[in-house]
Parts: structure tokens; C-alpha cells; sequence
């Protein structure tokens, strides 16, 4: 059966290909199995009514999506409405489970089935399964659910040319319904057939019905058995892994472990990288070495004043520019990524966020706001519109101001990290005092002042494990290369309007014109204009200008604070007016310009005499 709905036609799938669903819960490797599939081309469109991006390729004669992760198929937010119109709409599914977490990723398999769709379950991260001893077996498994089950390792592409065997002998099946659903609903005057599908699952919707509870109760229950019967385990391993879990979510245990992690990322990109590894690329080779001779190469060939200054002059094209991006951003960019990949793959993410919920429920939003909130720390812009994953608009628009306030990006954090570390620890210890109190002050504001409510926390807690070297690796070098695609025209086009702003003596107007600001109130050298302006273009280039203008330690501290607060950039405005609309980025923009300047300005009459 080809798809021909409404929803796939404004996606614009091809319409001569059989689409499979791949569908699973968050956290189980759905995507990197997509990608196997499909190999490295892939679409990605907006699913029509939603903030949801949908990225679908293609594998022989079909078009494969890649639904949102989910834990069930009901109504209760957009994903979870994508992933349940989209297995409506098809008849084949892939459901990927992790084989680690079978007790609660089947009861999804489970619903698909009673779905009544044609299905090929693939029990991923098997790899695991082995490691903690446990058992399956998994003939044990295909006769309880009645569909094919194929064992893969994603990350190492293990399982999956019998994956791609399985599809191409069209081996999707029915599966065994969850036994007395069809007398429940028939009970409830609900046809269970597949012309009656839509109807009968309309009982799931953002409401808690009764019918709705007694089948869970139903589905789970058989769920369980079909876990008994098929998996044994080591419960040793596993109690030691549930223990250290229980330790790092613990507030008692948790914030202490929280606190010592964000002290080595603190000692790794401010002192290790920030410091040393800069100095050396930035000092030594950028500015040694490249500068002294492309300045050498140009200078007797270049006359024209005008052209000097913008190619090779304090901000220009060939002299500010590669120094500062190669020798200085990159490597704190690639240095942040490397440890943010080191904390995803432990599974540690998502333990911060159940370790944080109930200080952010005081802010009106859950703990699934630190995914975005540390985001944030590698890029605003990509945080923004990981906001997604919120239950609410509300808490997406408390997210997206906070991301703009008050979360330096990576490399402005690593600029930061070596500044600070340079004036010393309780600077530091002032700093994250300042910046945290802002945050949570104008987070209860909002949650005060925007009106709606929040939604609960409901996070997977994936297995704890030791990184893999090569994913880390590899995720380090994808996510670097983005940021140097990403960012490299915007720092060019930021240049050159600073190198022409020097050139043309705009830049001594735009600085007197500030004067009254930038020196009276924030009492800081004239030339901090120049940091402010690149601000706006981006945020790090901005705290890089720091580094080359010369203050006392209490001016450099009360600067850090303003730039940290000040606007979201351009590209951060961008994807937030895409988001939730113009009126609201312009009021979030605005305002941070407004705190920036009024916090930064207390600071100053309180520390600069």
C-alpha cells in the first residue's frame, strides 16, 4: 500500500515509494539505525501544524521516516501527535527497541501491534545486553509478540545487513494482540477491525479516560509477562548500575557529583584549553607566525589606507578574523564538544535534568529544560529550537529567554572560562553567584507573569556506560565542522563591517555616541563599543574582542557579567522569531539589553570606585 495523505503530500514525499515508519522511544538508537539505512542523504521537512522536523531518506524502493522518540502513541504533546499520524498513515513500521530496556520500550512495540500494523521489531544496543549478562531469548520473543525480531548493534553495524534481508524478503507481520483488548473495547462499543482503527484509538487523547486506564492496565500486564518469559538477568551488575544512578539523581549526592563535573569542564576549557592550548595557537602560531607574515606578504603592496585597515588592520578580514577564529574559538569549540559528548554518551545528560526538576518547577518548567539550558552552553541558536521538546509554549518561551539572558555558547564560555580563571577563583565564585541569581529571578518573573501551565517531568534514564572513544570522536568532529560551517560567513560578514566601521571613522562615532553608557554607567574603557557591536552579530566574537583591550581586573569582571547578559545574536534572534514569532524574540532581545545593561551598571558603582 502506498501512502497518499494529506500530512506525507505537504511533506512532499515521493509518491511512487512504499513508506516504513521507524518508530521507538527516545534514547534507543533509532536514528543511528535510520542512518545505516539510508546511508548519509536525508530530507528533513516541518510535519504541517507543528514545530516538529521530520527527517526521512530513502532505502531501495522506500522512503523511510524517522519518527520523534516517543513512549507511547497518544495526543499528549507534537511529537507524540506526529508519531501516532504517521503510524496512521502506513502500513509497515520498524519499532527499535533497547534490548537493555525491554520492560519498557515493549509496551510501545505492544500498542504498534495492537495498531494492527505490519511490523519488524529490531532489539538494538545488544552490544549492552551482553556486557550486563543478561539473557534473551529471543525465539521465546518473536512466538509471544508473533512478528519478526532482528538483534542489532547500530553503533558498531552489527545486525544490520539482516535488517535490510528482513526488509527486502518482507518479513513485516501482524503481531499477537494484547489478549481481551478486542472484548474491552467491543464492551465499550468500539470496533476493533482496521477500517475501525482510527476510531478505536481515539480513546487516547490528552485526557485520562477510564477506558484509556484499564487498557494501560491491560497492555502492561501482558507487557510484563512477555518480559518474564523472555528475559534473565544479572541482578548484581544491575543493582550496582541502579545505585550509582541513584547517587548522581539524589539532591544530597546528585549536586555535590553536579557541582565536581562542572569544575572539571570549568578546568578543562579555562585553564587547560583556554590557557595553554590558546596561547599557543593564538599567540604563537596565529599571532606569531600567520600574522607576521601576511602583514610582511601585504603591507608593500597594499597603499590604500581604506583597504589596509579592512584587510589587515586592527579588525581585518585577514589579520583579526583568522586569528581569532582559528587560533582562539575553534579550539574551545572543539574542546566543549568533546566533553559534551563524553557527558551524553555516560547517560549522565539526562540524570542532571531529573536531578534539577524541582528547582526548575519553581521557574515554571521540568527538568527536560536543562537539555536545551546545556545546549545552550555549545550553541544558543541549536538550543532554541531543541526548546521542541517542551510540553508547553509557555515553557518554551521561558526557555528561550533564559537561553538568551543567561547562557554564554561555547566558545564565548571558553573565553570566559580563561578570563576569569586569569582574575582568579572567587571571581569565578561571584560570577556564577551573579548569573545564576538573574536567572532565577527573571525565570520566576515569567513563570509569574506568562500566563498557562507547565507540564511533569517524564525523561528516560538510559543505561550508564563508558563512552565509546570513536563516537566520541566522531561526534566531536561533526559537531565542530557544523559550527565552522555555521559560523564561518557570519564571522567574515562581522569583520568586515567592523573593519569598515575602523576604516571609515564610524566606528569613533558609534563609540562617542555610546560614551554615555559605556564609560559613564558601566564605567569601562571607550573601545567596549567594539565588543558590543560584535555582540550582536555573535556573541562569542564579541567576548573574544575582551581579550584585546586592556582593563583593570573589576572592569574586565564587570564586562564579563554585561556581555554574558547581553542580546541573543543574530542568528539566535532568527531561529527565536522562527519559533514563537517576531513580537516575542524582539521582547526577549530587548529586554536582555535592558537587564545587561542595568545589572552591569550596579556592578560598576558597587566594585569600580
Amino acid at each position: 500500500m502506498h501512502c497518499h495523505c494529506q500530512s506525507f503530500e505537504l511533506l512532499k514525499l515521493p509518491q511512487d515509494k512504499e513508506v516504513i515508519a521507524l518508530v521507538g522511544n527516545p534514547n534507543v538508537g533509532k536514528s543511528v539505525v535510520f542512518s545505516k539505512l539510508t546511508g548519509k542523504y536525508v530530507e528533513v521537512s516541518n510535519f504541517p501544524g507543528t514545530t516538529v522536523d521530520i527527517n526521512y531518506g530513502f532505502y531501495k524502493n522506500y522512503v523511510v521516516i524517522d519518527t520523534p522518540g516517543v513512549y507511547g502513541i497518544s495526543s499528549f504533546n507534537d511529537e507524540e501527535i506526529v508519531t501516532r499520524d504517521i503510524v496512521l498513515s502506513v502500513d509497515k513500521v520498524i519499532n527499535v527497541v533497547d534490548a537493555l530496556h525491554l520492560d519498557r520500550d515493549l509496551f510501545l512495540t505492544q500498542q504498534l501491534i495492537d495498531y494492527q500494523k505490519d511490523i519488524i521489531v529490531v532489539l538494538n544496543m545488544f552490544d549492552e545486553v551482553k556486557k550486563n549478562d543478561m539473557k534473551i531469548d529471543i525465539d521465546a520473543l518473536k512466538k509471544t509478540l508473533g512478528v519478526e525480531v532482528i538483534v542489532t548493534s547500530a553503533t558498531k553495524a552489527e545486525g544490520i545487513e539482516k535488517l535490510q534481508e528482513a526488509i527486502d524478503k518482507n518479513l513485516f507481520r501482524k503481531g499477537n494482540p494484547t489478549p481481551q483488548l478486542q472484548k474491552l473495547l467491543q464492551e465499550a462499543g468500539i470496533e476493533f477491525s482496521k477500517d475501525g482503527l482510527t476510531t478505536a484509538e481515539n480513546v487516547f487523547n490528552s485526557s485520562i479516560s477510564e477506558l484509556q486506564e484499564k487498557i494501560y492496565s491491560l497492555r502492561r500486564s501482558h507487557v510484563d509477562k512477555i518480559f518474564e518469559k523472555a528475559v534473565r538477568f544479572d541482578t548484581k551488575k544491575l543493582e550496582i548500575k541502579n545505585r550509582i544512578s541513584e547517587i548522581l539523581v539524589n539532591p544530597i549526592t546528585g549536586i555535590p557529583v553536579l557541582a565536581a563535573t562542572l569544575y572539571i569542564m570549568y578546568y578543562f576549557m579555562g585553564v587547560l584549553v583556554a590557557q595553554r592550548v590558546v596561547d599557543f595557537t593564538m599567540n604563537k602560531v596565529m599571532g606569531e607566525y600567520y600574522l607576521g607574515f601576511v602583514k610582511g606578504l601585504l603591507t608593500p603592496f597594499v597603499k590604500n589606507i581604506y583597504i589596509q585597515k579592512i584587510l589587515i588592520g586592527n579588525y581585518g578580514l585577514l589579520s583579526m578574523f583568522p586569528v581569532v577564529f582559528l587560533g582562539l574559538l575553534f579550539p574551545l569549540v572543539v574542546a566543549f564538544h568533546l566533553f559534551m559528548s563524553i557527558l551524553e554518551d555516560s547517560g549522565y545528560l539526562p540524570r542532571i535534568a531529573a536531578l534539577v526538576d524541582k528547582v526548575f518547577n519553581k521557574i515554571g518548567l521540568n527538568g527536560r529544560a536543562i537539555i536545551p539550558i546545556i545546549l545552550g552552553f555549545g550553541c544558543v541558536t541549536m538550543a532554541t529550537m531543541t526548546t521542541r521538546i517542551l510540553g508547553s509554549k509557555r515553557e518554551r518561551i521561558i526557555t528561550m529567554f533564559l537561553l538568551g539572558l543567561a547562557i554564554p555558547c561555547s566558545a564565548q564560555l571558553g573565553i570566559i572560562s580563561g578570563l576569569i580563571a586569569r582574575l582568579g577563583f572567587w571571581y569565578l565564585v561571584v560570577y556564577i553567584l551573579i548569573i545564576g541569581l538573574i536567572f532565577g529571578i527573571v525565570g520566576r518573573i515569567l513563570n509569574k507573569v506568562i500566563q498557562g501551565s507547565s507540564t511533569s517531568l517524564f525523561i528516560d534514564l538510559p543505561t550508564l556506560r563508558i563512552p565509546l572513544i570513536l563516537n566520541v570522536i566522531k561526534k566531536t568532529y561533526y559537531k565542530s565542522k557544523n559550527f565552522l560551517i555555521e559560523a564561518l560567513p557570519i564571522f567574515v560578514l562581522a569583520t568586515l563591517i567592523l573593519g569598515f566601521l575602523d576604516a571609515t571613522g564610524f566606528l569613533k562615532i558609534i563609540e562617542n555616541i555610546a560614551q554615555p553608557i559605556v564609560t559613564g554607567f558601566l564605567k569601562l574603557p571607550k573601545r567596549m563599543t567594539e565588543v558590543f557591536i560584535l555582540s550582536i552579530i555573535r556573541r562569542d566574537y564579541g567576548a573574544a574582542g575582551l581579550v584585546t583591550i586592556p582593563t583593570t581586573k573589576r572592569q574586565m569582571f564587570v564586562a564579563l557579567v554585561t556581555t554574558t547578559l547581553f542580546v541573543p545574536c543574530i542568528t539566535s534572534f532568527a531561529m527565536m522569531t522562527k519559533e514563537n514569532g517576531l513580537k516575542y524574540s524582539l521582547f526577549i532581545w530587548v529586554s536582555s539589553a535592558v537587564i545587561a545593561i542595568l545589572v552591569g551598571g550596579l556592578l560598576a558603582h558597587i566594585m569600580i570606585v
